[in-house]
């Protein structure tokens, strides 16, 4: 874990937890071919077609949606963090930056 990360994101704390990876912003189902085990899903807000993509998350991070959203909900059933309505995550965040998501207290931060 980095010693020193730069903070980036809050947002709202959806699912407790926390996890380190690197950045895939999704913006369609379509992209689940270019999703990796153990990647941060990144995308505007999640839906029912895009499970198979969040079930390989390391953790969520969503533009919008609150504690009873669609994220919100399957990260807690699948037991990963999650973070919701960061506002602009999509924009803030690139591919392949590595991230510490804490979905406790809904930060999330650049490992550098």
């Amino acid at each position: 874990m980095a010693k020193n990360p730069k903070f980036l994101l809050s947002g709202i704390g959806a699912s407790s937890g926390k996890a380190e990876g690197i950045v895939r912003i999704v913006s369609n189902n379509a992209d689940n071919v270019l999703f990796h085990e153990e990647e941060i899903l990144v995308t505007k807000i999640t839906n029912p077609a895009m499970v198979s993509i969040m079930a390989k998350a390391a953790a969520i991070i969503c533009d919008i949606g609150s504690l009873t959203s669609h994220p919100s909900i399957v990260s807690r059933e699948l037991g990963i963090p999650c973070v919701v309505a960061t506002k602009n995550g999509t924009t803030v965040l690139k591919n392949g930056m590595k991230v510490k998501v804490d979905g406790t207290i809904g930060k999330v931060y650049l490992i550098v």
